[in-house]
C-alpha cells in the first residue's frame, strides 16, 4: 500500500531537517534591505530544496536501515509495528525503495549546489558505515549520528554561500549526541517495561552507563549554547543581542530535563512526540524560539537589553557606595 511506503519515510522524523536552517536564520539580519531583496529569495528556494534533498536522503536509509534489522525490531515494543517489521512491506521492495531515495536526495542537492551535493555524498558514506557495523558499536553510534545532524547545519550554510560556524556545528552536535542518548535510553525503558528480549543492538543495557552519557552530554548542550551567547565571536556579529541568547538558557535547561524525564519513563523519544505530548517541552521550545527571532529581528531588543545588562550604574565611584 502507498501509506505503508510513505509510513516507512518516517516524516514526523523530518522535522530533524530543522537543523538545515540556523545558518540562514542568523545570516539574513546581517543583510542591508538591498541585499534582503535581491539576495533572499534565492537563499529561501536553495534552502527549501536542501531540506527537500536531505529529507529524502534520510528517508532512504530509514527504510535501509529498518530493512536490516527487520528481524530485531519484531521484538521491540514500538518498532514492531513498522511497515517492514510488521510484514506490510518485504525487506527487499523495503530496500530498493530507500536506495532510489538515497538516489533522489543526492540528485536534488547537486542541483542546488555541488558543495551541498558532495556533504551529502559524505553523509551517504557514513550511514553506509554505520549502518554496515558502526550503530552496533557503544558511543561511536551516537557519535556518528550527531556527525551527520552537523553535516545538515554544514548544507545550510553551504546552500547560501556562506561560511560555516564553529559555534554552530559545536552546538549541533552536542545537542543531537543528547538526543541520541535520550533515544537509547527511551529504548531501553520501553523493552524493559514491555519484557520483549529486545536487546541494544549497540550493547546498551546500563541505566548508570547511559544516565552519566546523558549528564554530560547534557551538561555540554547547555554550556554550549550559553558560551556562545557570550562568545565575542556572537557579540561581533549581534551586538548587545547576542546576550539575550545566554539569557534563553533556563530554557534550554528546561527541555533538556524533560527529554530525560520522557526517557526514563520509556516514552516515545521523536520530538513531535515529545511536543505533542508534553506541554512544558512545547512552550519552552516556543519561546525559545521567539526570544531568538526576537534577539535577531527587533531592533528594540538591543536597546532594552543594553540598558538592562550593560547599565551605567556598574561604573558608581566607590567612594559613593559603589561596589
Amino acid at each position: 500500500m502507498p501509506i505503508d511506503y510513505f509510513k516507512l519515510m518516517r516524516p514526523a522524523d523530518w522535522v530533524k531537517n530543522v537543523f538545515i536552517l540556523p545558518a540562514i536564520v542568523f545570516s539574513i539580519p546581517a543583510l542591508d534591505a538591498g541585499a534582503r531583496a535581491s539576495q533572499l529569495p534565492g537563499w529561501l528556494i536553495a534552502t527549501l530544496l536542501t531540506i527537500v534533498g536531505f529529507s529524502l536522503l534520510a528517508s532512504g536509509f530509514y527504510a535501509i536501515n529498518d530493512s536490516m534489522d527487520v528481524e530485531l525490531d519484531r521484538l521491540h515494543p514500538r518498532k514492531r509495528h513498522r511497515p517492514i517489521a510488521s510484514g506490510r512491506i518485504g525487506p527487499a521492495a523495503g530496500f530498493r525503495f530507500g536506495l532510489v531515495l538515497v538516489v533522489l536526495g543526492v540528485a536534488v542537492g547537486f542541483l542546488v549546489d555541488a558543495a551541498v551535493g558532495g556533504v551529502m555524498v559524505a553523509y551517504l558514506v557514513l550511514q553506509f558505515l554505520y549502518n554496515g557495523g558502526l550503530k552496533r558499536v557503544a558511543i561511536v553510534d551516537t557519535v556518528v549520528l550527531a556527525t551527520g545532524f552537523g553535516m545538515r547545519a554544514t548544507v545550510g550554510a553551504f546552500a547560501i554561500d556562506r561560511a560555516v560556524s564553529t559555534w554552530l556545528l559545536g552546538c549541533v552536535f552536542f545537542l543531537t549526541l543528547y538526543l541520541a542518548f535520550i533515544k537509547r535510553l527511551s529504548d531501553l525503558s520501553a523493552a524493559e517495561s514491555a519484557g520483549t528480549g529486545w536487546s541494544s543492538p549497540a550493547g546498551y543495557e546500563n541505566r548508570l552507563e547511559l544516565n552519566w552519557l546523558l549528564g554530560l552530554s547534557g551538561v555540554s548542550v547547555v554550556m554550549s549554547w550559553v558560551l556562545y551567547g557570550l562568545s565575542s565571536h556572537a557579540t561581533s556579529l549581534f551586538g548587545g543581542r547576542a546576550a539575550g541568547f545566554a539569557l534563553l538558557t533556563p530554557l534550554v535547561l528546561v527541555v533538556v530535563h524533560r527529554f530525560y524525564r520522557r526517557a526514563n519513563r520509556g516514552e516515545r523519544d521523536s520530538p513531535m512526540a515529545a511536543m505533542r505530548e508534553d506541554p512544558v517541552i512545547l512552550v519552552s521550545l516556543v519561546l525559545f524560539a521567539a526570544g531568538v527571532l526576537a534577539c535577531l529581528y527587533v531592533p528594540a531588543v538591543e536597546a532594552g537589553l543594553s540598558r538592562l545588562i550593560f547599565a551605567d550604574t556598574f561604573d558608581v565611584p566607590l567612594e559613593n557606595g559603589g561596589s
